[in-house]
């Protein structure tokens, strides 16, 4: 079973982003992007769309005007930067609610709820297919939104990120980058074995780590601290490194 989706935001970057999803999870077929919701409303009367991957925050029409403008709504999953609208989005019965800027494992998560909704009204619909390792190849880079853009990060260039109230800090050996985000948005773009969690404000790139002393650790000109509650997680995973 192959879901006919398509995607509107007005971001180009963003746009990229959900093309590159889309051509690696085999049940999607992404047939047509908008950057704008109003030439949408023309496709969508016209063809049969079983998916709208829906920004919200747009100028002349909003996500949100959208479909309280279409009759019949296909499944819907909201991409925005803003977690404002989530009761909005509950109310009108979307399939997910993915906040930018997305990781591809959560990408993953809410498309395949569409698909098993999909499913059982299609009794006749063949098994699930899964997503394997190789069909999904992780990509060295993520994306964060920063306050004027969505901003792409070489994962391998990575030293750590520090938590500055409601910002992380992304530090490499060439730049900062300032993004708003919590900590579970940063969960989902640093993954182990390559990022390791080691306090409530940092997570470092275990290959860039120089020494561990008592409870720190030395990566270029920083000191980390190592928290009692994030211990023995660090040390088991340096452990599995000799």
């Amino acid at each position: 079973m192959k879901i006919n989706c398509i995607a509107i935001d007005d971001e180009p970057l963003a746009l990229d982003i959900i093309r590159d999803y889309c051509a690696k999870v085999p049940f999607l077929s992404l047939t047509h992007t908008f950057d704008n919701a109003i030439e949408s409303l023309e496709y969508l009367r016209n063809n049969h769309v079983d998916l709208i991957l829906l920004d919200i925050q747009m100028e002349e029409l909003t996500g949100i005007q959208l479909l309280n403008a279409l009759k019949t709504k296909p499944y819907v999953i909201l991409t925005t930067a803003y977690d404002s609208y989530a009761l909005q989005g509950f109310d009108l019965d979307v399939a997910d609610y993915l906040l930018k800027p997305i990781s591809f494992e959560r990408f993953v998560k809410g498309v395949t709820k569409v698909y098993d909704r999909m499913q059982k009204e299609n009794s006749t619909a063949p098994d699930k297919p899964v997503l394997h390792v190789a069909e999904v190849p992780e990509k060295d880079y993520f994306f964060v939104k920063t306050e004027t853009r969505i901003e792409k990060v070489t994962a391998s260039e990575v030293l750590y990120v520090e938590g500055m109230g409601d910002y992380w800090r992304i530090v490499t050996r060439n730049k900062r980058i300032m993004t708003l985000m919590n900590a579970k948005g940063i969960e989902d773009v640093l993954h182990e074995p390559q990022f390791c969690r080691v306090h409530k404000s940092f997570f470092v790139a275990i290959d860039k780590i120089e020494f561990v002393e008592r409870k720190h650790i030395k990566i270029a000109d920083q000191r980390i601290p190592i928290s009692d509650t994030y211990q023995k997680s660090f040390f088991d995973l340096i452990e599995k490194k000799k």
